[in-house]
């Protein structure tokens, strides 16, 4: 039966320069090393590489390492310092695509609104330019319902019906709405 080599025993080999047998101390504490970053962190991509990061910097820093205490939990210490730097970046890019973010939603919102006024204005002179070709009777009923007055009023003025006011305004309305399509449509 193979006897397990202690922890000491390939410290010892690891300080005589034998990089192999470190090895034998990743596949030792892997498993629970990856449970407890799995602990903290829920992406699987992230736990390798915290992971490795962790065995890299306890390969490095095998020396400070006193003989006699538990290695596993010496390797949690380090671990818990790459989870805390890992969630420091992780809020300082979550921090700067938010500032990232509400830059381009402001620059947008500006373009947006100035092409917003352009196509009104654009679309209030076309509107304007096409209420002026109207007939003269139509051009009365639009006005009028600008102005904001009583249809009552405006059939009285023109010697017509409340009904056949209506009717003029929605004919007046269609034409309009065809007219202002064309003439943006064409880019006056």
């Amino acid at each position: 039966m193979d006897r397990q080599p202690d922890l000491d025993e390939i410290l010892d080999e690891v300080a005589r320069g034998n990089v192999d047998a470190f090895r034998w101390i990743v596949r030792r504490y892997e498993l629970p090393l990856r449970s407890y970053l799995c602990s903290q962190v829920y992406d699987l991509d992230v736990v390798d590489d915290l992971a490795q990061e962790v065995f890299i910097a306890a390969f490095r820093s095998l020396s400070s390492f006193r003989r006699g205490e538990d290695f596993g939990r010496w390797l949690r210490g380090i671990a818990r310092l790459k989870l805390h730097m890992y969630f420091r970046a992780t809020v300082r890019r979550q921090n700067a695509m938010e500032r990232f973010r509400e830059e381009v939603s402001r620059l947008l919102e500006e373009e947006l609104d100035q092409e917003s006024a352009n196509h009104q204005a654009a679309a209030i002179e076309a509107l304007l330019r096409c209420i002026n070709r109207l007939p003269d009777r139509l051009r009365r009923v639009v006005r009028a319902g600008l102005d904001g007055t009583k249809p009552a009023l405006l059939a009285q003025a023109l010697s017509t019906t409340v009904g056949a006011v209506y009717n003029l305004h929605y004919r007046a309305n269609q034409l309009l709405r065809d007219c202002v399509k064309r003439e943006l449509a064409d880019g006056r």
